[in-house]
């Protein structure tokens, strides 16, 4: 199977090129070979690569900076995977396609005390250019007619890049007090934990009997979390307990304080509630969901393993 995998100088697309190096050819272009925002340059690329498959992690992900670009970020977001979609429509191939949470408002509610999660039948209506332009692209794909899957994740990070964790380790050596919002709730998602699950898919498509028949029982929005549900004061309060008990810090650690959102305005705005229903998942694929802080254990785990062992270096 010949994969044409996108943005792999990102978290998400280098951690799907580890865990799929050795599932068939990987074909893994930089962005001088395409370049997503240059759209006449996406179907001649396609064509000339001729995949089975077609993976898009790739996308404009600066949510912030995308609302004084917004143009920028439909073309990569909502243009750039239209051409994606009508190109595997072509060839006959399928797409999986990555979205996010932010295609939701977040005024969703509780029950008994809970944040109910939406589903994947739930009306979207993102609050920022970012979460309108990936909308844009799934519908885009969804439009399209080519078999496809769209996995919609949220608050992706990885031992790699720019990311929350990162962020959080790199301050917590910084400062003696860190304040973070604690009324904004989803479920944090390591590129580890997503790689491994789109492996258990793929794996469950390369032994169908008939790919086609198995791409139209299968195909459809997902969403592909962790399980549980936490906010960004209690997601960095784990990652720094985790992280100094594996040596990643060292002691005195910092006072994590919850603040509100308004306390800490941005230029986009986020839902409250970014909380997504696994069960169509877990039906459809049977795959085993992961606990949110067992994955980032399991993240920074490796990221300790690699610091032990360039330290033996």
């Amino acid at each position: 199977m010949r994969i044409l995998l996108t943005g792999t100088s990102g978290q998400l697309g280098r951690s799907l090129a580890k865990a799929l190096s050795d599932f068939g050819e990987l074909i893994t272009p930089q962005r001088a070979e395409l370049d997503l925002s240059d759209l006449a340059s996406i179907a001649p690329y396609i064509q000339q690569c001729k995949p089975d498959l077609i993976i898009h992690p790739a996308a404009y992900t600066a949510v912030d900076q995308a609302e004084r670009e917004s143009e920028l970020a439909y073309s990569i977001n909502a243009e750039a995977p239209d051409i994606l979609a009508q190109e595997a429509k072509r060839l006959g191939i399928g797409l999986i396609h990555f979205s996010t949470d932010y295609v939701f408002d977040g005024s969703k509610g509780t029950a008994n005390g809970e944040r109910i999660p939406y589903s994947e039948e739930d009306i979207c209506a993102p609050l920022n250019v970012y979460g309108a332009s990936k909308l844009a692209g799934e519908q885009a794909v969804v439009n399209s007619g080519c078999a496809h899957l769209i996995f919609r994740t949220s608050w992706v990070y990885s031992d790699f890049g720019k990311n929350f964790l990162l962020t959080i380790l790199r301050l917590a050596k910084e400062k003696t007090e860190l304040n973070i919002v604690n009324d904004q709730w989803g479920t944090p998602s390591s590129t580890l934990f997503l790689s491994n699950a789109v492996k258990q898919i793929l794996l469950q498509l390369q032994q169908a009997e008939t790919p086609a028949t198995w791409w139209q029982a299968h195909q459809g929005i997902y969403h592909l979390t962790p399980s549980g549900f936490t906010n960004w004061c209690e997601f960095s309060q784990h990652i720094v307990t985790h992280a100094a008990q594996l040596g990643l810090l060292n002691a005195p650690l910092p006072t994590i304080q919850g603040i509100p959102s308004s306390a800490y305005p941005t230029p986009a705005q986020r839902p409250q509630n970014s909380c997504l229903d696994k069960t169509k998942l877990s039906q459809n694929f049977g795959i085993d969901i992961q606990n949110w802080d067992l994955a980032l254990q399991s993240c920074l785990q490796n990221m300790a393993s690699l610091k032990l062992a360039d330290a033996n270096v």
